[in-house]
């Protein structure tokens, strides 16, 4: 799978008495290449385009320019039968809430010529205890366990997740975690785009981070992380009171620190090597300053401390 040079434009509003509002660059000349059995991860804050580009990667956005080449072919030459072999589950599906859970599969199976036994797909996403239940009567997990059945129906090559464990909770996110594994074993595809880093990092072979529709950084989780200056990360939170106590030039000036972020929430980030030394450092400002220290931790960096160096945003700032 591949796109070239992708780029998708919205044009501005016009209306009666309104002035016409700018176009909008979702995706600006984007490239990827991702291999035949990869699980690939998209990452972005919102508003960076990645849903945008894996929506014209599923053909259900025409680019503005650029092309896509999905299992060697195009959409728009070959679009019917490239649904045949691709699987998608949305961020937010909405499924008719009064069929049970095979009526529902049954009719997506009527939708392919080779579809996966009902057993099976019940039994890959631990739903045969719920086959007669209503849709409506599903949990959040439950419901997207359905919805990935729904994808998987086809016996896809490429499963494209948008987001697939958002607002689920912790022991939900794994099965669905384990639903990849197992479609991967199978030798299937993946393009996931998720806002948990863990997800990613234990998921993804590569990444791309994208920021303001162009590729910022591309690589696997491990080496995106050992490029990170120093390695491992301060966290510093002041109490309300001593909030403004400390500058950003400040922190800088540490001989232990060589990057720092401050988040929306008042947190200080401080990319740093000797983490012992850097964090001894830290209480010897805050002491010196006479502020008053609510938090501090010490830990190896991760991929949202690479997202937040190379974008200056934590991965859910809007």
């Amino acid at each position: 799978m591949a796109c070239r040079g992708l780029r998708k434009v919205y044009d501005g509003r016009h209306g009666f008495l309104r002035k016409p509002s700018p176009s909008v660059v979702a995706v600006d000349g984007l490239d990827l290449r991702i291999a035949a059995g990869e699980c690939f991860g998209l990452l972005g804050p919102n508003g960076s385009g990645k849903t945008t580009t894996v929506e014209m990667l599923e053909g259900l956005l025409t680019p503005t320019a650029g092309e896509v080449e999905l299992l060697g072919q195009h959409w728009s030459r070959a679009g019917h039968g490239l649904r045949e072999r691709v699987g998608v589950a949305l961020q937010e599906t909405y499924l008719p809430e009064k069929l049970t859970v095979e009526e529902l599969l049954a009719l997506f199976r009527s939708f392919y010529r080779k579809p996966r036994p009902l057993s099976d797909l019940l039994a890959e996403v631990e739903l045969e205890e719920k086959r007669r239940a209503w849709v409506g009567k599903l949990s959040g997990g439950q419901r997207q366990r359905l919805a990935i059945a729904c994808a998987l129906v086809g016996q896809p090559e490429v499963l494209f997740l948008d987001e697939p464990t958002t607002g689920l909770d912790p022991q939900s996110r794994r099965q669905v975690w384990g639903l990849v594994a197992s479609y991967r074993a199978r030798g299937g595809t993946v393009v996931l785009t998720t806002h948990y880093m863990e997800e990613a990092e234990r998921l993804c072979d590569r990444v791309a981070i994208v920021d303001h529709g162009k590729l910022v950084r591309l690589g696997t989780p491990a080496d995106l992380i050992a490029a990170l200056p120093g390695g491992h990360v301060v966290e510093l939170e002041l109490d309300k009171s001593s909030a403004v106590c400390l500058t950003s030039e400040e922190l800088r000036g540490l001989s232990k620190v060589a990057e720092v972020h401050l988040s929306g929430e008042g947190v200080w980030s401080l990319a740093v090597s000797e983490p012992e030394h850097a964090a001894a450092e830290v209480l010897a400002l805050v002491e010196g300053k006479g502020c008053s220290l609510a938090r501090l931790l010490t830990r190896k960096a991760c991929l949202e401390d690479v997202f937040v160096s190379l974008t200056g945003r934590h991965l859910r700032d809007t």
